[in-house]
């Protein structure tokens, strides 16, 4: 192993590690708030909130664990990644939101197309030795 191998694994082991860091605790919170997180989601219009805050807490607890231990990293970054470009144009809509809120709508946006952007690369690169995927030679 070259040392530039070794410092590409561990920033790729760190950069999963943050990006899961978004995901996990957001599942769990999700789960001790369900009837409000339920509620959120369907006064946003979207229909069977519950079902979907049920899809939500899948997604960001269990692809983001996957993604943390680098299992199925691929597959795991490319449903976060739909997840993300789902959610964010019904959660962030900065060109509806009124303007006192326009700002801060306008920022969560692109930060959520930054994230898609880094969940791309996760794809498209694989998760980096320091992972199951790496173990197992199915970087």
């Amino acid at each position: 192993m070259t040392p530039s191998t070794s410092i590409q694994n561990a920033l790729t082991l760190v950069g999963r590690a943050l990006i899961a860091l978004l995901f996990i605790p957001a599942g769990f919170a999700k789960i001790g708030g369900f009837a409000g997180v339920a509620g959120y989601i369907a006064s946003k219009g979207v229909p069977l909130p519950e079902v979907a805050a049920a899809l939500a807490i899948a997604a960001e607890l269990g692809l983001g664990l996957l993604l943390l231990f680098g299992w199925k990293a691929r597959w795991a970054a490319l449903g976060l990644a739909i997840f993300v470009a789902v959610i964010t144009p019904i959660f962030h809509n900065f060109w509806a939101s009124p303007p006192a809120q326009l700002a801060a709508q306008q920022l969560n946006f692109y930060k959520n197309m930054a994230i898609l952007g880094g969940l791309l690369l996760l794809v498209a690169f694989g998760p980096g030795g320091w992972s199951v995927d790496g173990n197992r030679g199915r970087d």
